[in-house]
């Protein structure tokens, strides 16, 4: 009965809200399949935030924590989709028809330049991390070549499919990808011989290691869902709604449903990988520290066709992340740039690729990233370090913003102050705002060791 109230209570505010004159969007589904032939927007930008850093961390806390605290995991990605929801209601449903950038602009004329700076410098890292980690990924796999010339042939993949910013094109591959990694990561889960009765468990009991104790059980939780909370890649999934056609309260329904579908998805990748660390590295008593020594360890275990399967997942994570963060963070970045600066945007009617800061943006994101494969570069973990004490920033910066965006009538008109969102996003905040607070600390005591 209460589904059925909150339903009715947005299909009026859709009567009440909607614009007379207003772009016509995507065709709204009628049936099941028309619902399934309109996702996309979420495929994308679920891929976009799954990278091999994720592979890497979630084997990880299986072989420390076995089938205890995956839980956690799920609980994060649910937050994620709680936050990114509100997110994308705010943009189909506020009165204005600002976006989600736009809006933060109303808070203060140069805050979506800060953001499309962020965009830039957190896209550049996530780049250069996943073109590292695909270059390898294909190098272990064949056998064949370098990485370098692997790198180059991601480069140019990637340039086939991003170059000419078609978003069905975008869409379309990470379909393909996402059928991909399910096939190998579920698949090599199987392999392990799970057990089922213990995945359950370890996801719906809410158990905590006995090992590690409650109080650092629940600072991991914490700083999952801090993490994900304030992440500068929540504010992508607007800017690929903007690109499918969800553009105005009608499409609240399949939105919703589109990125619900997705965060299973990832819920179900990510665990998949936890499986693997609590049944291969758990037992053993062994961990890892990079996809080569995941790979190497399911190469020993399982042989030949579990690496190459494992690499072929890790490529799928981390081309996806690649195409994914080099159409979408660029556009985030313009769309910021061009809420803090309308004349710039006036000048270029408009269209970011009319602008001569995109190619080099575009050349940024794209080939840059090579250099840190080269032999005699510095470490990529020093650039991850700098960036991410960077980032800190980020953070509360984002989802305090939102916290004040939902509640300010000017902006959201009738549906501010909603308790639920408030809740939501303060929440969130708070565990930003911690997450900023042990980011910081252990920055900090790194640097005055080093």
């Amino acid at each position: 009965m209460k589904g059925m109230s909150v339903a009715k209570q947005e299909e009026t505010v859709v009567k009440q809200e909607a614009p007379i004159d207003r772009p016509e969007g995507a065709p709204i589904p009628k049936d099941f399949w028309g619902y399934v032939k309109g996702f996309g927007p979420g495929i994308v930008v679920v891929l976009t935030w799954l990278g091999a850093g994720d592979l890497v961390d979630a084997s990880v806390a299986g072989a420390n924590y076995g089938y205890t605290l995956m839980w956690a995991l799920a609980a994060a990605l649910l937050v994620r989709f709680a936050l990114v929801n509100t997110i994308a209601k705010f943009q189909l449903f506020n009165p204005s028809r600002y976006s989600i950038v736009q809006a933060y602009g109303q808070l203060h004329p140069y805050y979506p330049g800060v953001l499309g700076s962020g965009s830039i410098l957190y896209g550049y890292v996530s780049a250069s991390y996943c073109l590292s980690g695909a270059s390898y990924a294909l190098y272990h796999v064949t056998g064949i070549g370098t990485p370098i010339i692997w790198a180059l042939f991601n480069i140019l993949l990637a340039l086939l499919i991003t170059g000419r910013s078609v978003y069905k094109q975008v869409e379309m591959v990470q379909k393909v990808i996402l059928a991909v990694m399910t096939v190998c990561l579920v698949g090599i889960a199987f392999m392990t011989g799970f057990q089922p009765t213990e995945a359950i468990k370890g996801v719906f009991m809410f158990e905590l290691p006995e090992k590690q104790g409650a109080f650092d059980s629940i600072i991991v939780v914490v700083s999952l869902i801090g993490a994900v909370g304030g992440s500068i890649a929540n504010l992508l999934y607007p800017e690929w709604m903007k690109q499918k056609g969800y553009i105005n309260p009608e499409h609240r329904k399949v939105q919703k449903y589109d990125l619900l579908f997705a965060t299973v998805m990832m819920i179900i990748l990510n665990l998949a990988v936890w499986i693997i660390g609590a049944e291969i590295l758990n037992p053993r008593g062994l961990t890892v520290s990079s996809v080569e020594d995941l790979g190497n360890i399911l190469g020993q275990v399982l042989g030949r066709p579990g690496e190459i399967v494992i690499y072929l997942a890790v490529w799928a994570a981390t081309f996806s992340t690649f195409i994914g963060g080099t159409d979408g963070y660029i556009r985030l970045a313009f769309d910021g740039f061009y809420t803090s600066s309308p004349r710039r945007k006036e000048k270029y009617e408009g269209s970011y690729r009319k602008d001569p800061a995109f190619k080099i943006l575009y050349f940024i994101m794209l080939v840059m990233p090579i250099v840190w494969i080269f032999p005699g570069m510095p470490g990529f973990v020093q650039l991850t370090v700098f960036a991410n004490a960077a980032l800190v920033f980020f953070l509360p910066v984002i989802s305090i913003g939102l916290l004040i965006i939902i509640n300010k009538k000017s902006i959201y008109g009738d549906r501010a102050h909603s308790i639920f969102d408030s809740i939501i996003v303060g929440i969130l905040s708070l565990f930003a705002l911690w997450s900023v607070y042990h980011i910081a600390e252990s920055f900090l005591k790194s640097f005055i060791a080093g």
